[in-house]
């Protein structure tokens, strides 16, 4: 299987840098319209794409979002390794403004999203053990030190709800309560719809700041934050970059992402709503026989 990196740009991060017969086009889903266009091209003789996750003009909140709809236009044009590059708070002294968290878990307390392509009609339940794909996750790893990037491998992301930023009774319970070491607001449901879709996915954290649980948070003024988030995006656009070599354009999962949904529907065949099916033809195409 010839593979495609697609990267979810988050704040700041809006293109990517050096693909060649770029262009900007619209995907149509059965779940909606993605936040924006997709740009396409190639890099280094594979297929990319790139998604922003806010819309351009950062047009959507964290919550409106319309994560399904971004994650079946992937699908849809081929992709197979989703990157998600996104801000966010560290809880840790060691995670530093500036530095980069290839994250391995997550701890979801989003309330108001979707979180599957699946539901009445055609029930399924995928493994969410390990959330991100060790493979893709190593590379971006790889391509980050590469850059000079201080990097951090392995982390937990808790997933908020926003767009409100945490209360300091709410950080220090992620914190010290929780063993949380980044907080962000946009990282589900994504990975979860990215494992029902089967694409392979690693999560790259931008740290921009402490969140409020530390003592010396509200000295830091917005201004720093906004010029560590550009800082931030032009690493993140430097590591993307490097990720076409470490892969190779037809290397294949071997850790399982691609067969995902091999044991996870449970709605008997008779029972199956065909509606759903329907908009089910580029999630889950390959096991429904689409």
């Amino acid at each position: 299987m010839e593979r495609m990196i697609a990267v979810i740009g988050g704040s700041g991060v809006y293109d990517i840098d050096g693909l060649e017969d770029a262009r900007w086009q619209a995907v149509d889903t059965p779940w909606g319209k993605p936040s924006d266009e997709i740009l396409t091209g190639t890099l280094d003789g594979m297929k990319m794409a790139f998604l922003p996750r806010h819309g351009r003009g950062h047009v959507h909140s964290p919550t409106s979002v319309p994560y399904r709809a971004n994650i079946d236009a992937l699908k849809r044009i081929g992709a197979t390794d989703v990157v998600s590059v996104s801000a966010c708070g560290s809880f840790r002294e060691d995670f530093a403004p500036g530095e980069f968290v290839v994250v391995d878990q997550f701890v979801d307390r989003t309330i108001a999203r979707e979180k599957s392509f699946f539901g009445e009609g055609c029930v399924a339940h995928v493994s969410m053990a390990h959330p991100t794909c060790a493979r893709l996750s190593a590379a971006c790893l790889q391509a980050a030190r590469d850059e000079g990037i201080t990097v951090h491998s392995g982390g937990t992301y808790l997933a908020m709800e926003g767009p409100q930023f945490s209360t300091l009774a709410e950080s220090k319970l992620y914190r010290e309560n929780w063993g949380c070491d980044v907080i962000g607001m946009t990282n589900m449901p994504e990975a979860k719809l990215a494992r029902e879709a089967e694409l392979c996915y690693a999560s790259i954290a931008m740290v921009t700041d402490y969140d409020c649980w530390h003592p010396d948070h509200d000295a830091v003024e917005v201004s720093d934050i906004v010029k560590t988030l550009i800082g931030n995006a032009e690493k993140a656009r430097g590591m993307v970059s490097r990720l076409p070599r470490l892969l190779g354009a037809h290397k294949p999962c071997e850790k399982g992402c691609d067969t995902a949904l091999d044991h996870a529907l449970i709605t008997a065949p008779e029972k199956r709503d065909p509606a759903l099916l329907a908009r089910l033809d580029a999630v889950a195409g390959r096991v429904l026989g689409h």
